[in-house]
């Protein structure tokens, strides 16, 4: 009952987050805010919603371990899956602001989350103030490096049709959404740590694993379907903004909603080192041995790696 609770929540989750960003994009274009703004943020927020809705009902139900084992994981998936998966069917090109600038904010955020969870074993809400600020500033940034840069893909996200799309269907697919999500994080929640009681094992590894990989889903999809078509819009640059995104606002907001506490230390003994790595070692692999480019080989050990952890966390 357990696993059908969980590819309920799974699906639910998928469907509310497609139906929001949706909405949400049709309430901004009516709006006239600019396509370039709703693709850094509209729909930014909109993707990270999944991820979001599962840590805070996990966080209020006091299964801490799930808020961060799934932000910890999907960011894991996000580079050793996603970004893996997407390099071996199309090589990605790197542009210097991914190094200048996502890039190290990426570092800043994991590290910074690292040494917060080490010193009091909690995000408390404070904190978690402390990385919704740091997200603002970092909006703020990516918006004016934008409006300097009339080549950026962010307008690319945005369906330019759904300005055309009426008022009765928009708050439909808020509705819509909203249930879904609701629905969908409470089901996979309440799955997720009766599997992990079946299983014998902890929810950590349970929302490192299949949780994170669930709500990583959506990304899988978008750029594997936006690599085969070959889209300009798929760049490394969108995938490390999503964990830039998870850390920041997806922690951020649940701390503030309810303090997360570190029930498990093997997610900053293990788990953060890991994600740490996955984000390090994007700087030698844009570099060496072909300059600006992941293509299929480093692909390849980049989802090599990313087994190597699920296996290590099965197993262990």
């Amino acid at each position: 009952m357990s696993i059908l609770f969980i590819f309920l929540g799974l699906g639910l989750l998928v469907i509310g987050g497609d139906f929001l960003v949706r909405a949400a994009v049709g309430l901004s274009l009516k709006l006239k805010l600019s396509k370039m703004i709703i693709g850094l943020t509209v729909v930014s927020f909109a993707t990270s919603a999944p991820e979001l809705l599962v840590s805070v009902q996990a966080a209020i139900d006091g299964f801490s371990d799930i808020s961060l084992g799934n932000v910890i994981g999907s960011n894991i998936a996000n580079i050793g899956l996603v970004l893996g998966v997407t390099a071996i069917i199309t090589p990605l090109s790197i542009d210097k602001y991914f190094y200048k600038f996502n890039w190290p904010v990426l570092m800043l955020l994991s590290f910074g989350l690292y040494f917060i969870l080490k010193s009091g074993n909690e995000i408390s809400s404070l904190e978690g103030v402390a990385l919704v600020a740091i997200l603002i500033i970092y909006l703020v940034l990516l918006i004016s490096r934008a409006n300097n840069n009339p080549n950026s893909d962010a307008s690319q996200q945005v369906d330019g049709q759904l300005a055309v799309v009426s008022n009765f269907k928009i708050i439909l697919w808020l509705l819509i959404g909203a249930i879904a999500l609701y629905f969908g994080s409470m089901w996979l929640v309440d799955g997720a740590v009766d599997l992990a009681s079946t299983l014998g094992v902890s929810e950590r590894v349970i929302s490192i694993t299949m949780i994170a990989v669930g709500t990583s889903l959506p990304e899988l999809a978008a750029s594997v379907i936006a690599a085969l078509k070959k889209e300009k819009a798929l760049s490394l640059g969108n995938l490390i903004g999503s964990n830039i995104f998870n850390i920041a606002s997806v922690l951020g907001i649940t701390a503030i909603i309810k303090p997360i506490a570190v029930k498990s230390q093997e997610l900053f003994t293990n788990d953060m080192w890991w994600m740490l790595g996955f984000a390090g070692v994007l700087i030698p692999l844009a570099f060496l041995p072909n300059k600006f480019e992941i293509g299929r080989i480093k692909g390849l050990v980049l989802l090599a790696c990313y087994c190597v952890f699920i296996s290590l966390a099965v197993l262990g």
